[in-house]
């Protein structure tokens, strides 16, 4: 039932999140951008709000398999280090139980998600120009239609990338992205536990509605404060095969990223991804413990 209600939270997650997502890519991986509200209007001003949801079709398509893996990996391998350590499954787990389990959740998704990482930072950041309208005043002057796009949508992207790049192609930043989601994920559970256990009323195991809005919230702010650096880092080599190759691999990607630009490259996004994974995460963890609680009943 955990891989079930993981799922249905990931649903709820990607619906939210997913216009933020698109911009944050744009901020991390071009230069052009002074800032969010900058963002937000060149890409308005270009593409419309078409631009905003730019391969969504893949991550709605994968994301329910890849959150009941998460959730699924973290709850059966919680389970099983309590059942090794304290002789029963439902055990009252450690910080350190908790944090082994969502460090194993977000290296197990990295297998499942890298190439649909791929392809979405590359739908992401190719850009179709458009003559800007009246409705978005711009000093800009007006741009005439550039070349069609490379990619034609997630399963052209993705058959695109393996045909010219090969299997490595599907995978770049993969490195990055097992840098990023072990920890972060780690991170996740962990503050989520945390943040349960004390909002939870008394003589009660399990905190209400507004206990798991706020815990799911924060959790997610606190991941993704974590996870920043690393996902910068991944975003850059995945929208690194468009063109001339910049980087050689991960510490290359570092090293030229922060000589560039100063180290708070490695921060580009953070305010933005905080923003977006408050409410993200708030509907996820609101979605999977009602889904929980569903099936609880169900059962009954």
């Amino acid at each position: 039932m955990d891989f079930v209600a993981g799922a249905f939270g990931g649903i709820c997650g990607v619906a939210v999140g997913y216009p933020l997502d698109t911009v944050k890519v744009l901020i991390q991986t071009e230069s052009k951008h002074t800032g969010i509200w900058h963002c937000i209007r060149d890409t308005y001003r270009r593409e419309r709000v078409w631009g905003f949801y730019r391969g969504l079709s893949l991550p709605v398509c994968t994301v329910s398999l890849v959150s009941s893996v998460s959730f699924g990996t973290y709850r059966h391998c919680l389970a099983h280090i309590c059942r090794i350590r304290y002789g029963r499954a439902d055990a009252k787990p450690a910080k350190a139980d908790i944090t082994l389990s969502g460090w194993a959740s977000g290296i197990v998704r990295v297998f499942l998600t890298s190439p649909t990482e791929v392809a979405k930072v590359r739908l992401q950041t190719q850009t179709t120009q458009r003559r800007p309208s009246a409705s978005w005043p711009s000093a800009a002057p007006p741009v005439c239609p550039g070349p069609g796009p490379k990619y034609h949508g997630p399963l052209h992207c993705l058959a695109t990338v393996a045909r010219e790049e090969g299997l490595r192609g599907l995978y770049r930043g993969s490195s990055a992205l097992l840098l990023r989601d072990g920890h972060s994920f780690a991170t996740y559970f962990l503050s989520y536990a945390i943040l349960c256990e004390r909002l939870s009323p008394a003589g009660r195991s399990q905190p209400d509605v507004l206990g798991v809005l706020l815990a799911g919230g924060c959790a997610g702010v606190l991941a993704w404060a974590v996870a920043t650096p690393m996902d910068v880092i991944k975003s850059r080599l995945q929208a690194d095969g468009q063109g001339q190759r910049r980087y050689r691999g991960l510490l290359h990607c570092v090293v030229t990223s922060v000589r560039e630009e100063g180290p708070r490259v490695l921060f580009k996004g953070l305010a933005l991804n905080c923003c977006r994974a408050f409410p993200v995460n708030m509907v996820v963890f609101a979605a999977y413990e009602a889904a929980l609680s569903l099936a609880r009943g169900l059962s009954t």
